[in-house]
Formats: structure tokens, sequence, C-alpha cells
């Protein structure tokens, strides 16, 4: 039914290859022929796209938006509201900020995967204003700004047909600010390029963007206390501040490829996961290479960690919790490929599948509602 259809889809950016990316590459091998529309495209940073027909906005005219794509998000609304999308029959969008608030015809359909609503407007919004320099030097600026955000997002909310989520927590969420109900497609892991080694686990480890919402800055003066072997894969602004609070036994290992991550991963007694998160692919990563996940209680980690076989959950974002979880995680046995095992429902080839049965499904039942 849908090989009939004219279908599109619909990104943020494309700037750096991170967890919505992925979703996006899956949702790319789903229709390899049809166009992805999106503001930004670092062809570098996303060279998994290099095949694709990836169709940019007028913003890559600006000096060094790819660069510093979130600096220009106040004028994303209006360029998602002036893509031109009549000629499809099928748009998929996937959205954590402006995506969604395209324009589309009645006889269209517009499905949104939806990541999250934009954190940084609604339940994150005080967090984010307190953790980032720029909303605490231009809040006074930032703030009418944000409400204006606030007012657009909720009605572009309402020019989707139907919603899906990527976790029941994100569900919820969306029902909380958009008044909307979804369906549950969980994102993928490429199990085909994770999976368990047969190295020794000596280290404990902490993968992600190093912004302040991630909890880094958690992990290292947890680890300071603790003193055991801590390594830190990725980059960001709060590079410097800490490594300016890290002990001895704490490495930073700054940007990998994934080839090196699965390694990384395979070497790994644990993964620490402090963050509230609205689902994230990184702890399926490593539980797919048999390193167990140490994950805040709370989120997207309750949908993908099994207490007791792949991981284990401490209930507050302080070192104290930290640390007990850290010492309890060490009196256990654990064994990798019941770890690895426990992912094997978060395929590539299941999140495909589910997508396509789902859009059969909506697009069937559009059809039927137009008449």
């Amino acid at each position: 039914m849908l090989d009939k259809l004219k279908i599109a889809i619909v990104c943020d950016w494309l700037t750096v290859y991170a967890g919505a990316e992925r979703v996006i590459y899956e949702m790319h091998e789903l229709f390899p022929k049809v166009p992805i529309y999106t503001t930004l495209y670092d062809k570098k940073g996303c060279e998994v796209f290099k095949n694709a027909d990836v169709r940019e906005s007028g913003l890559r005219f600006f000096p060094f938006a790819r660069k510093f794509h979130r600096f220009f998000f106040p004028l994303m609304p209006g360029v998602f509201e002036r893509m031109d999308l009549d000629d499809y029959d099928l748009v998929l969008s996937s959205s954590h900020a402006a995506a969604k608030g395209i324009i589309t015809k009645p006889e269209t359909l517009h499905v949104s995967y939806c990541h999250s609503p934009i954190r940084y407007v609604w339940d994150q919004s005080h967090s984010y204003q307190k953790g980032f320099w720029i909303f605490r030097v231009l809040k006074s600026l930032l703030s009418p700004i944000l409400h204006k955000v606030r007012i657009w997002d909720r009605v572009a909310a309402d020019r989707v047909d139907r919603f899906v989520a990527n976790s029941e927590y994100v569900g919820k969420r969306i029902r909380k600010y958009y008044d909307r109900e979804s369906d549950v497609i969980h994102p993928p892991v490429d199990l085909g390029r994770f999976n368990l080694g047969k190295g020794k686990r000596e280290y404990y480890l902490a993968v992600g963007r190093l912004i302040p919402y991630k909890r880094f800055d958690l992990v290292v003066d947890a680890f300071n206390k603790l003193g055991k072997d801590l390594k830190i894969v990725g980059t960001g602004p709060e590079m410097r501040k800490l490594k300016r609070r890290a002990g001895k036994n704490v490495e930073f290992v700054g940007k990998v490829s994934d080839e090196e991550l699965k390694t990384i991963y395979q070497g790994a007694k644990a993964l620490i996961f402090p963050q509230l998160e609205d689902f994230g692919i990184v702890p399926l990563e490593a539980m797919a290479c048999g390193a167990p996940v140490i994950a805040y209680g709370k989120g997207g980690a309750l949908e993908t960690v099994r207490d007791g076989v792949s991981g284990l959950f401490f209930d507050e974002q302080n070192v104290r919790s930290l640390k007990k979880a850290v010492k309890q995680f060490e009196k256990k046995r654990w064994s990798a490929k019941k770890v690895a095992a426990s992912v094997e429902g978060f395929s590539s080839a299941r999140f495909k599948a589910e997508l396509r049965h789902f859009l059969e499904k909506a697009w069937k039942e559009h059809k039927e509602m137009l008449g």
C-alpha cells in the first residue's frame, strides 16, 4: 500500500549523528528513495546520509548556521511553515523541536514521530535556564521568545494527524503538553554493529554529549569519591568544567567512531546513566555489548533496563544515591550474555516492521475518514 504513495520525511536538523539522527536513518532505510526535508545538513557530521535526497532550507546560507544550529531555533518554526509539501500523500516528521509544525493539505496524512516535546520550553525549561550560560546571560531577551515558542509549539501540535512517541514516558508528556494521544514505537539499536566482545571489563563508563541535563557532573563527583576507573566518551560545552572537576581516575576519551565505541562498551563493567532521558539509545547500545546499566530510575530507562537482569536503578540524582548503587552493583555477578539478550526486542528490523505496520494502518484509517 505505502509503495504507491508519494512520501516525504521531515526532520529538525541533520548536523550531528546522535540518537534522533539514528532513528531518521532507519526511516531513510525503510523509504530509501523519498526526500528528507530539514533546516540544516552537515555532510561531515551526518555522513550516513550522503546517498539520501536531503533538501536543506535557506538557513544554510547563514554563516556558521550548521555549527551553531541551536542559535537559529527561533527562525525554525517559520522555516518549516514555508516548506511546500503539497505534492505528498504521507509526510513522516521526526521531531524533538519544530519539524512537527509543517503545514499539510487535508488530503495529506502527517504522522509525527515525537522524540520529545521541546524540552527547553516545557518541563525542563527551568533546568535549561540554570544550566546553560546563554539562558542565564540573555534571560531577559530569551524569556519572551520561549513564551512565544511555547504558544507556537502547542498550536503546531494540532497540525499533526497522528503522533508516535518513542517511549511511554514521552507519550505521557505529549498528553500533558499537547493534549493528544499517541502510539509507542521504541527506537532501535543496531544489533549488527553493537554486540558482545571477549575482552576483560575493567572500568565504568559514561557516554553522551557533555551538556548540563545529562548530569556528567554527578558521575564525576561520585567517582571522585569512589576512586574507581571511569571513562567518559563525548564532547560538549561542559568539557573544560568537568575536566577541572575530575580526579586522576577519570579519563575523557572525547569523540569516537561507532567501531571504537563498540570496543569501549565491550570493555566496560557498567554504563552509568544519570540523566532523566526521554528514551535513551546509549543504554541499549551498552547492553547490546553486554554492559549492564546503572541508571537514574525515571524516564525512558525504566522501559529498557531490566532491574537485576540488565542493570539497576538509583532513586535520586545525587552523589550518595549513585555511590550506593555502584556498591550494590559490585555485590552481584552479572551475565553479559543475559544483558545482551535483554535488548534483542529493540532491533532495527523490529522498528522498521512496527513503523511500516503503523503507517499502513494510519493511512487506511485516514482514507476512510476522508471518504
